[in-house]
């Protein structure tokens, strides 16, 4: 029986990758749902899947929030991992749909959770924006929050792994404006990208430009491009509603499994479940002692994962 996986916004259920790739679970609002219907919802999925592994955004009202811990409360389950991500919404889609993935794998419900800061790791999610004056999300400095005020400025922007951001040319080139660039498979688009093999995701907004698919994509050697709907949070997140976003993903099962296969099991010393790394997904203890913690065998490498 495979985790159910659950979400907080219909679009961050992107269209499976095949025919076994089941879909997620949409964990309503407290003003679209109310509580006996969500929890009477959350019982039928546990009775039938076992385990709920719920990914929310940590930019999710406070109300949504509550109410998720208020269904794991009242119905007393240590059987709901609630996984807050501070990622951009178009990654949280990308990852989502690698849980589900992961979810029809022989992996244990408690790995299925914990996997998802492993594979956080290995999402270059970012944006090109037509302004930075309203973006929180990465270091911005007082030379770049100036140019925002410049006609058909554009900024490339990279939220994760590591922040970085940068400058877009009029000829459609990147030059850097505040830092974190060079390096990687991308330096020639001026973000540095992922040193293995992905295909990248766009999901386009209200700003005209091909420099993500005409400039990024071949920098970064993606081996496709899928273009999406913009996830409805993505202007508050960025901070403008002229952007474009974009995440480079493993697109891959086989690679997906060997990587979270390859990391070692323990067991979560508080509630007894399993996991990979250092933090328990469905109860959030860290792994003790510390020398028990480990790490992927193996660094992905480009073109050869």
């Amino acid at each position: 029986m495979p985790t159910a996986i659950a979400v907080t916004s219909a679009d961050l259920v992107l269209p499976p990758t095949d025919q076994q790739t089941p879909t997620a679970a949409l964990l309503q609002a407290p003003d679209a749902q109310p509580l006996e219907a969500a929890l009477v919802g959350m019982n039928v999925m546990l009775e039938r899947y076992g385990y709920v592994v719920a990914v929310y955004p940590a930019s999710i009202a406070t109300a949504h929030e509550r109410r998720l811990h208020t269904i794991r409360s009242m119905l007393e389950t240590d059987r709901l991992a609630l996984l807050k991500l501070d990622l951009p919404p178009l990654g949280i889609a990308v990852l989502v749909r690698q849980l589900r993935q992961l979810s029809i794998c022989d992996f244990s419900a408690g790995v299925v959770a914990s996997a998802a800061r492993l594979l956080s790791h290995y999402i270059y999610a970012g944006a090109l924006l037509n302004s930075v004056t309203k973006l929180d999300r990465v270091p911005v400095s007082l030379k770049s929050h100036a140019k925002s005020w410049m006609p058909g400025s554009q900024f490339g922007v990279l939220a994760n792994p590591d922040p970085q951001l940068i400058k877009i040319s009029s000829s459609g080139t990147g030059a850097g404006a505040g830092g974190g660039v060079g390096g990687g498979s991308g330096a020639g688009a001026g973000l540095s990208g992922p040193e293995f093999a992905t295909q990248l995701l766009v999901g386009k907004g209200t700003l005209v430009s091909d420099w993500v698919t005409a400039t990024l994509a071949p920098a970064w050697q993606v081996s496709g491009v899928q273009e999406t709907g913009l996830p409805a949070d993505s202007p508050r997140w960025w901070g403008t509603a002229k952007m474009i976003e974009f995440a480079a993903f493993l697109p891959d099962i086989s690679v997906l499994y060997q990587l979270v296969a390859s990391v070692r099991r323990e067991k979560c010393h508080w509630c007894g479940i399993e996991l990979i790394g250092d933090r328990c997904g469905f109860c959030s203890a860290p792994l003790t002692p510390p020398e028990n913690q480990s790490r992927a065998a193996g660094v992905l490498n480009q073109g050869s994962p």
